[in-house]
């Protein structure tokens, strides 16, 4: 395994973390702890998790996934083994459940980060995010941006204040963000030097060969102000595995069980997906293994997050640790985007 420092501080990270959205809903709670058991015998010491988890978000399931997690920290009695990190959710009105509506204020906050110490069964997190901004703007796959009224929207400097007050609780170690701009990263950066107040070390957002929209502003963000991507869904939902090519639906796979990751399927997706795995089949290597391996190997990464249902899925993706793309696989890939210019943002 390969580490590389959190933001600016001294806690190094595994360059693979693992996502843990699936449990509670795909993955069973002896499922989550074999999988946390087989990643920490591998070398990751990262793990991601949100309270809104496990996706698909539903009432009946929330904060499940933390729970598991908990339940394993309590059983392995390993927790100054990992880095955890958890996120609170934004405002958004498909969560009512969660709240009444969570903002991205002192009160929801403090209230959201003690009930998932609750279920992780621990005092602190060494990584508290901000699941999505509590403004108007273009994330979870819009690329566009259209002005509109934010008046009633917490701003910037009251939550970071807020996230002060949790570090020193005690509580939080270091915070990051999630599902942002450049403007929304540089916004926090500044107030953070202007103020005194505590410094973002991360950014989580979609990076994958069908999504590279982070190279275009936030990638020299996170390089100069070292506030490194956390990339999800490198796989594209599996998409990138080759899984979903000429229509098929693999009975357990994501996209197959739910449609509201479809835009992953889309016609330009599909082509540059098969483009992609052919590329690799050429070389004689994994379809899976050098679509993460293309997102290991950036210079603006913290690290990655993999999920996987399987063991046997995770080791495959855990293995891509060890993969160095030729030099001449890369210009092709490239040029690959260029065809297809981030078909699935």
């Amino acid at each position: 395994m390969q580490y590389r420092k959190l933001g600016r501080t001294d806690i190094n990270v595994s360059t693979l973390c693992l996502g843990t959205m699936t449990y509670g809903q795909q993955n069973t709670e002896a499922d989550a702890h074999a999988q946390l058991d087989y990643a920490i015998e591998r070398g990751i010491n990262f793990i991601d998790t949100a309270e809104l988890y496990p996706v698909p978000p539903q009432k009946e399931t929330q904060g499940r996934t933390e729970s598991y997690i908990g339940s394993w920290l309590a059983a392995r009695k390993c927790r100054d083994k990992v880095i955890l990190a958890t996120k609170a959710a934004g405002p958004a009105d498909w969560v009512p459940y969660i709240r009444n509506g969570p903002q991205l204020n002192l009160d929801h906050m403090q209230r959201a980060l003690d009930a998932s110490l609750k279920r992780l069964n621990t005092d602190y997190v060494d990584l508290y995010q901000l699941h999505w901004p509590e403004r108007q703007t273009n994330y979870f796959g819009k690329l566009g941006y259209t002005p509109k009224s934010d008046n009633n929207a917490i701003p910037p400097e009251e939550t970071l204040r807020a996230l002060e007050t949790l570090v020193k609780s005690g509580k939080v170690r270091t915070i990051g963000i999630s599902n942002e701009t450049a403007w929304g990263a540089m916004h926090y950066v500044q107030l953070s030097e202007q103020l005194d107040l505590p410094r973002i070390v991360s950014i989580q957002n979609p990076y994958n060969l069908l999504n590279r929209t982070f190279e275009i502003g936030l990638a020299e963000v996170a390089h100069r102000e070292q506030v490194g991507l956390l990339a999800y869904s490198p796989l594209g939902f599996g998409v990138l595995t080759g899984k979903y090519l000429d229509g098929a639906r693999p009975e357990k796979g994501r996209l197959t069980l739910w449609d509201r990751f479809s835009r992953y399927l889309n016609k330009h997706g599909q082509a540059a997906t098969k483009a992609y795995v052919e590329l690799a089949r050429r070389y004689e290597l994994n379809p899976t293994q050098v679509a993460l391996a293309f997102v290991n190997k950036q210079p603006f990464l913290t690290s990655n997050i993999i999920g996987a249902t399987t063991l046997e899925q995770l080791q495959e993706n855990i293995d891509s640790i060890d993969l160095e793309l030729p030099g001449e696989l890369i210009r092709e890939i490239n040029l690959i985007h260029v065809e297809y210019p981030n078909p699935c943002p």
